[in-house]
């Protein structure tokens, strides 16, 4: 009497899995010990499917290539490239500014090798690492001093720290801003140790409300830039320069958040107005503090810059140590600044005002060019079209800004609805190289403003599995 089939001595053992050629390669690309768990891993999945189908055996090919599968998934990194279609330039989730290739370099150069990160070449010293930019940000600003630290919170953070440590901080009530991440200046002023007095009314206050607030605990006056949203019709605030006079007449600084920040007129650029370090500088402010990651096109950093006895207290601050920024941040922020010393080149050279500028002329003409392309990857599953549209310059960047564009509509063809429509998101943002648009008005929107790599877009259709 023969024994029934027993299909579990059909699949391989792990040694003879491991001693297939092709499992050769995968040991010298992810090691020994890793592909040994992954054979183990993918063995012990099919002997749970065969308990619910005992006749579906795989080749040896086939559980290779699950082999392959699963490590490739393995050591996938996290955090990858995508195509930015949403719309907005200066993404928070996409990772905001894009560096230029000088700085990719300049990054690159000082991880191949040591560098003079803390050390003076000349005087063979221990060096200070905002030596590397602060000449160049004095140059460009006007500033008497400047120092860096990792983003513009903590920028805010530290100098509401250093100097008004359990002392008051007058705000105008109309500034309280709050950022994406639930960032608020209450909180952060209270976690900074410092107290805050707000005056005046949403839409209005006046110079009388902060001479009102004065008092023996006062630390400072600071201004706040809404550069995340708007206030309009019945309103208004206090000049730059007048709050400047008075916070110096009462023996106190007065000191500005830009929020995003620029070193440029952007109007020259078509763009709209928003307020320079330069330009609040020139109007009274001791010290101001901006982003290096938005409008400036840098590495996220926060800038401060001013007084010198100012920034010098904020340095020795030991919080600044804990704040302080690495030297791949360093080498980028000094390699987009050295950009700014060539205005006329600014436009070709620094991706974030490449892309700002772009005329819908030239988006368009881009959408025609791919339309044919994506309408042949959807295939019978979406029907594309171009439409204009208008681009955010970003989320914390001028949100109420738009500027005109132009977009690919995919609409899902058939019944489905949201869930058509989601299928074919996700089925985007499966390719190797993620896609990213916006889900509008029952449409899938891809806002070509921010897609430079045109072969490395369409290249992928062929992936798109729908």
């Amino acid at each position: 009497m023969s024994l029934p089939d027993n299909p579990y001595t059909r699949l391989p053992s792990v040694d003879s899995l491991l001693a297939h050629p092709d499992i050769a390669g995968l040991k010298e690309r992810y090691g020994h010990t890793t592909v040994v768990a992954a054979v183990r891993a993918v063995l012990a999945e099919r002997r749970e499917a065969l308990k619910a189908q005992p006749d579906s055996v795989p080749d040896t090919m086939r559980l290779v290539a699950d082999c392959r599968k699963r490590l490739e998934a393995e050591f996938a990194p996290s955090l990858r490239p995508v195509f930015n279609l949403t719309g907005t330039v200066l993404h928070t989730n996409l990772g905001r500014a894009l560096l230029a290739e000088s700085a990719i370099d300049a990054v690159l150069a000082v991880l191949a090798r040591p560098s003079n990160l803390e050390y003076e070449l000349t005087s063979a010293r221990r060096g200070d690492r905002d030596d590397h930019i602060d000449g160049l940000i004095r140059e460009l600003t006007g500033a008497e001093a400047a120092t860096v630290v990792n983003n513009n919170a903590a920028a805010v953070f530290l100098l509401l720290n250093t100097l008004a440590m359990r002392k008051e901080v007058i705000v105008s009530r109309g500034e309280l801003i709050e950022i994406g991440g639930a960032f608020r200046i209450p909180d952060i002023m209270s976690r900074a140790g410092a107290k805050l007095r707000e005056v005046g009314t949403t839409n209005r206050t006046h110079l009388k409300d902060y001479v009102e607030a004065l008092n023996p605990h006062t630390a400072l006056i600071m201004k706040v830039h809404r550069s995340n949203y708007a206030i309009m019709g019945f309103t208004a605030t206090v000049p730059e320069e007048q709050l400047a006079e008075l916070a110096h007449k009462n023996g106190l600084p007065f000191v500005e958040d830009l929020g995003s920040g620029t070193l440029i007129d952007l109007t020259a650029y078509g763009l709209p107005k928003e307020p320079t370090p330069q330009q609040a500088l020139a109007k009274g402010t001791d010290l101001v503090c901006f982003s290096g990651d938005k409008l400036l096109g840098g590495p996220q950093a926060g800038i401060l810059v001013g007084r010198k006895e100012l920034i010098a207290k904020i340095k020795r601050n030991p919080l600044k140590r804990a704040l302080r920024v690495d030297k791949m941040t360093l080498a980028a922020l000094e390699a987009t600044l050295r950009l700014y010393r060539s205005p006329e080149l600014l436009g070709r050279q620094l991706p974030t005002l490449r892309l700002l500028t772009r005329t819908e002329e030239e988006i368009r003409t881009l959408a025609q060019r791919i339309l044919p392309m994506v309408q042949a990857a959807v295939n019978t599953h979406a029907e594309v079209s171009i439409e204009s549209c208008r681009s955010q310059i970003g989320s914390g960047s001028l949100p109420v800004d738009l500027l005109p564009s132009a977009c690919l509509v995919l609409k899902p063809k058939g019944r489905g609805g949201g869930r058509a429509l989601n299928r074919l998101a996700q089925a985007f943002r499966e390719l190797p190289i993620p896609v990213i648009g916006r889900l509008e008005d029952g449409a899938l929107r891809f806002d070509l403003r921010c897609l430079e790599d045109e072969a490395g877009f369409t290249d992928q259709l062929a992936f798109l599995r729908l």
